[in-house]
Parts: structure tokens; sequence; C-alpha cells
């Protein structure tokens, strides 16, 4: 940690607190129900992927999968950097808006960025259009991280770096495989594995046909 990431650290902090208490508690609030709305948003997309190509329903499917490979791997990083919380390390820093995480859950890289750049990755690997959304609300995120006092900036920074890597890198090289196992599964003969995966674009489109007889 240098001083001029200790320094914009300071100062995001001190404009946090001459921020109106509403927005305080809406970016408290934010910083981790954010986390649900990507949820919601994963499963959104693999709802939306069940009447599309087995390659979509592949990658709405990994989607999750990547983001959870990506917090698995900043959680290693964190053990192996150790970086103490700047709650706790940038003197003269204002307190921070929610509790300063204990001694052990370290500050480098930020968990919550780290997902939040994986699902925003991963969703616009399913649809391309979603990142529209899901690019500005990863940024908020990592900003929240900052604004509440628990994370340095450059935490966050390599935190949206390292998920939207290893999302990348995990569905590109599960994709094939996956498409196969869809597959097989929209071919199998039990029925909780069929509405799971979906009937598919074909399929989908007979089977409207066949509601309107």
């Amino acid at each position: 940690m240098n001083s001029e990431d200790a320094g914009l650290y300071r100062d995001i902090t001190d404009f946090a607190h001459d921020t109106p208490g509403w927005v305080q508690h809406l970016t408290e609030t934010w910083t981790e129900a954010g986390l649900l709305l990507f949820a919601a948003l994963f499963v959104t997309a693999w709802w939306r992927s069940r009447r599309g190509t087995p390659q979509a329903f592949a990658i709405a499917v990994l989607a999750p999968l990547a983001t959870a490979v990506a917090y698995v791997c900043s959680e290693v990083l964190k053990t192996a950097v150790t970086e103490e919380r700047p709650c706790r390390a940038v003197a003269d820093a204002a307190a921070s808006l929610t509790p300063c995480p204990p001694h052990g859950d370290w500050s480098f890289p930020s968990n919550h960025a780290t997902i939040a750049g994986a699902a925003a990755v991963a969703l616009a690997l399913a649809r391309r259009a979603l990142l529209w959304l899901t690019a500005p609300l990863a940024l908020l995120m990592a900003f929240s991280r900052v604004f509440v006092g628990v994370h340095y900036p450059h935490d966050v920074a390599a935190g949206l770096l390292l998920g939207a890597v290893v999302a990348t890198v995990a569905v590109r090289l599960s994709t094939r495989p996956a498409v196969r196992v869809a597959e097989a599964m929209r071919g199998s003969s039990a029925a909780l594995v069929r509405w799971f995966t979906g009937p598919g674009p074909y399929r989908g489109a007979a089977y409207a046909s066949a509601g309107r007889r």
C-alpha cells in the first residue's frame, strides 16, 4: 500500500461522511444487497436460456459457477497477501461506515469486487446486451466497498480485474463440455432434468404451436 492509495482512501471516506445520511444508508445497503441482485440476474439468465440453444443454456449455467471459481481465487490470494484493512491501517482516516472486519479477514483483493467483476462478465457472455447493466453495477459495487471504508481503491480494482479474467477463462474453457452435457440432459427421460434444461428453441416453438391448437 502506497501513500497515494492511502490518500485516495482518505479522500473517498471523507467524502462519504460529507454525504447525506440517506446516501450513506443506501450505499451500506447496496454493498451487500448488490450481490443478491447479481444472483437474481443469474436466475433470470438461466430461465431465459431454457428456450435457447444448448450453448446459450450452457453459458448461462456456467456463469454463476465461474463466479464461484473467481471468489475462491480471491480467497486464496487474500491468504497469500495478508493485507490489513484500511479501516485499521490508515492513520487519521474517517471511521468506516460499516464495522471494520476482524483481523485476519484480509483486504486484498476485495471479494465483493471480484464477485461483481466475474458476474458482470459471465452474464455478458451469456447475453451480450447485459453488459450495459452489469458493468455499471459492478463498478458501483467496487466503489461502495471503498466508500463504506473497508477496502483500498487498489483492492477493488484488482478484484474487478481478477473476477473478469477468471470468469472469462472459466466460461471459455468449460463451454464445449457443458454444451455436450446440456444436449444430453435435454434428451433425458427424467422430467425434472428436462424442466431444468428447458425445451430449447425448436421444441419450444413446437410446444407453443401445439398449445394453440
